[in-house]
């Protein structure tokens, strides 16, 4: 896809015209205004808010680990109230910046309705926060689930919307239903279920298994989309789990993905880690020649070519 400007960075996801393919992923990072207003303003091409829920858990041990190759976190949504979110939303939207609301809730209705409310508030896209591993009693996905909340949404607002899916069992199937339920993109992949174990004593950290995210899972979730890619998959996919620097976004690319999250490196040096990756990939474009969408997809015509 391409985007409304010449430059060769530029592209598109879900109907916002990108200056860079690096779009800021859903976390804590992202709960603050002037925080995603700062991210922007250091060179995402967009930035999805901390997932909006209409009855989030009460503020208990939320936790985040670093690890060696990554981060454990033990969060879920975000605690803002609705109308303190819609209100926001509104001066993204008349600011016009590429903002995109991630948002869940605890039933496919009341998800519709909570998808209604921020479209009234001007949000021109938004990503379905369903796959959260973290949530009491965890999740087992299903394409059922996802078909049920994609096809509420679907019905509730008729800005684009992504799904977010986690890497992982039938991901083809929930794939499918999420587009066959009316999802204009895809977001792959939210974390997979990681645990830390102190080996002194013995003690799970954190207390269970929670979501990994990191360099760790990179190889998996390009392994995935480059099978979906291959087996005619051809709905928009943003690439999302352990992109690091501006390699890591070439490579997302080129397996197929149309654009590119990175969240957990932005815990360390926020603003100046995300500037590093979003210039070093406008760098290796030049260096490389071409444009964003000659990249993307590359791996899988040297294949199938």
């Amino acid at each position: 896809m391409t985007g409304r400007t010449h430059h060769p960075a530029a592209t598109e996801i879900l109907g916002l015209p990108l200056s860079s393919p690096v779009v800021v992923g859903s976390g804590l990072l992202t709960d603050q205004e002037r925080n995603i207003r700062r991210l922007l303003a250091a060179g995402a091409g967009a930035v999805v808010t901390k997932t909006i829920h209409p009855n989030p858990a009460p503020s208990g041990d939320e936790r985040l680990l670093r690890l060696p190759t990554g981060m454990l976190n033990s969060t879920t949504y975000s605690r803002r109230a609705i109308g303190d979110w819609c209100a926001m939303l509104r001066r993204f939207a008349d600011d016009r910046l590429p903002v995109i609301a991630s948002v869940h809730a605890d039933s496919p209705t009341e998800l519709a309705a909570l998808a209604e409310r921020v479209t009234a508030a001007g949000s021109p896209a938004l990503e379905l926060g369903i796959s959260c591993l973290n949530e009491e009693g965890g999740l087992e996905d299903t394409p059922e689930r996802v078909a049920a909340y994609t096809t509420a949404v679907r019905r509730a607002t008729p800005v684009p919307f992504s799904v977010k899916l986690a890497a992982g069992e039938r991901l083809g199937e929930r794939l499918d239903a999420a587009v066959a339920s009316g999802a204009d993109a895809i977001t792959l992949s939210d974390t997979i279920a990681g645990l830390a174990v102190d080996p002194d004593t013995g003690e799970v950290q954190l207390g269970g298994a929670f979501g990994y995210s990191g360099p760790g899972i990179k190889p998996l979730v390009l392994a995935e989309i480059f099978a979906l890619r291959r087996r005619g998959t051809d709905v928009p996919v943003m690439g999302c789990g352990g992109v690091r620097n501006a390699t890591d976004v070439a490579e997302y690319l080129s397996v197929g993905a149309d654009a590119v999250q990175v969240y957990t490196a932005l815990h360390t040096n926020m603003l100046g880690t995300l500037a590093g990756i979003r210039e070093g990939f406008d760098d290796w474009l030049r260096a490389h020649g071409g444009t964003v969408t000659d990249l993307v997809g590359r791996s899988i015509k040297e294949v199938t070519g």
